[in-house]
């Protein structure tokens, strides 16, 4: 395997500034593993066609790219000024005007999207404005109007977001808006489907439901960003399948000095239940503007690989920035620094003992053995992709090689650390049939060499989802042709 093998994955946000020719396929050359639509902006024929666009760059390149399509969520907005942006003076006064037929705004007063922000909120609560760049505190509640005292001010524009400090504003987690937009994401047939501020297991089995509904079977991913989810972090890691660490909102809602330790946090509770969990929001944020990220930036992306996340996010940076070849090639190299400084060292004795799956037994058995002897890599003949997910959970010193002869299957493998995603059918062979071909594939494809020895993970019905029941130890011989030095 290369030395420049990269196991952190990169999400990368498509925009305006990927849409300009050959973008695309250089940030994808670059290192991006998936791209994500966000379902905030554009049309849904300009989706469709960057999702079009991106699996036609992916087959031409023989890359696995997943895509992800990431719901607006019921994110709270101002309206809009008169002149489309204003100075808050601090100290001064500010109405927030509940009802439909707010006028438009001026240094006094303004509209907000969410009418029912006048019943959630109560004298004393902090409002913060465009990610917390404008403060106000709550006064009184004059009928339809929310009082409020300018505490931090500047310069306010149109449709900025809206939270409140420790969260507990009582929006469903999927507007009637975001129903529409599944509906939109499965006939893309995207691989993941992002949900944003979650609250709750229920809000994550309501949008699979949603999904399911439509013919759609992607990946759910739960983004959390409401005080209210750190609350219920076990149970909605439980229920999705991704986590994401959305540190923008979340940011606001607790504060920046409990961001740090929430985001370890999070990341070690999507490992502890099996979960692939991504790291998102201002990771280079510099470099929308500039061509290299500061130290501060580098030392964030890096925490977060050696953290354990699986994949981290651009967006603006990629979407918007006038740098987004240099933001993925900078995020790449700023991965395998990390990774290269990581020291690797499982705690079997703090590893569950209680498995129910015999896929996750086999694979805690498989990262013991990889820990334990000298290994080119770990292979698993997997349907689903559900294998190499458990594989992927130990964090291994070796790479980990996801054959499926499913696409679905490998686009969301794409977004798994350590995972290395392989076209293979293995349909109606044997198990020991389809282990040697598969390791002369890999072999042909420069992934192994003569005297390179492998675990492969595989089940007695190759056409079956969850069946993986066996381990067995290879080694490769002259030409790609296997020996066997033992099965458990």
């Amino acid at each position: 395997m290369s030395p420049n093998f990269r196991r952190t994955k990169i999400l990368a946000t498509l925009g305006p500034t990927t849409d300009a020719p050959g973008v695309l396929a250089q940030i994808i050359e670059a290192g991006v593993n998936v791209v994500r639509l966000n379902f905030s902006h554009g049309t849904p024929e300009q989706h469709a066609e960057r999702v079009a666009r991106v699996r036609e760059i992916a087959a031409g390149l023989g890359r696995e790219v997943g895509v992800l399509a990431d719901l607006q969520g019921p994110k709270i907005r101002i309206e809009k000024f008169a002149d489309g942006k204003v100075q808050l003076a601090t100290g001064s006064e500010f109405r927030l005007i509940c009802r439909a037929d707010a006028p438009l705004g001026d240094e006094t007063q303004i509209g907000v999207s969410y009418l029912g922000l006048v019943n959630d909120v109560r004298p004393g609560d902090t409002l913060l404005l465009d990610d917390g760049l404008v403060a106000l505190t709550v006064k009184a509640i004059e009928g339809d109007a929310i009082v409020t005292e300018v505490q931090a001010g500047g310069a306010l524009s149109n449709r900025k977001g809206l939270n409140r400090l420790g969260g507990g504003l009582s929006l469903d987690a999927l507007s009637e808006q975001d129903k529409a937009h599944i509906a939109i994401a499965a006939q893309l047939d995207v691989d993941f489907l992002a949900v944003s501020f979650c609250r709750s297991a229920a809000d994550i089995e309501l949008a699979r439901a949603i999904a399911r509904s439509h013919g759609s079977y992607a990946h759910i991913v739960a983004k959390i960003e409401r005080a209210e989810a750190i609350e219920r972090l076990v149970e909605i890691t439980q229920a999705s399948d991704v986590v994401m660490v959305a540190r923008g909102d979340l940011g606001v809602e607790i504060g920046d000095a409990e961001l740090p330790g929430l985001q370890k946090r999070i990341i070690r509770t999507a490992l502890e239940c099996n979960k692939v969990v991504i790291t998102a929001t201002q990771m280079l944020q510099s470099m929308v503007d500039n061509p290299i990220p500061t130290r501060a930036e580098v030392l964030d992306v890096a925490n977060s690989v050696i953290d354990g996340t699986d994949a981290v996010m651009l967006s603006a940076e990629t979407a918007s920035g006038a740098y987004p070849v240099k933001a993925v090639e900078a995020m790449a190299r700023i991965c395998l620094g990390a990774e290269r400084q990581f020291k690797h060292d499982t705690d079997f004795e703090a590893a569950p003992r209680d498995l129910e799956r015999v896929d996750q037994a086999i694979a805690m058995s498989a990262m013991f053995i990889a820990e334990h002897t000298r290994l080119r890599g770990i292979i698993a003949l997997t349907e689903s992709g559900g294998t190499a997910r458990y594989l992927s959970r130990y964090r291994a010193n070796v790479p980990l090689f996801g054959l499926s002869r499913f696409g679905y299957a490998r686009r969301r493998m794409a977004l798994m650390r350590d995972v290395v995603p392989v076209d293979f059918d293995s349909d109606g062979q044997s198990m020991r049939v389809a282990a040697r071909k598969a390791i002369k594939q890999l072999f042909m494809q420069g992934h192994l060499a003569a005297g390179d020895r492998v675990l492969i993970t595989s089940g007695d019905h190759m056409e079956q989802h969850g069946a993986t029941n066996t381990l067995r130890l290879l080694a490769v011989g002259e030409g790609g042709n296997t020996e066997g030095l033992g099965e458990l």
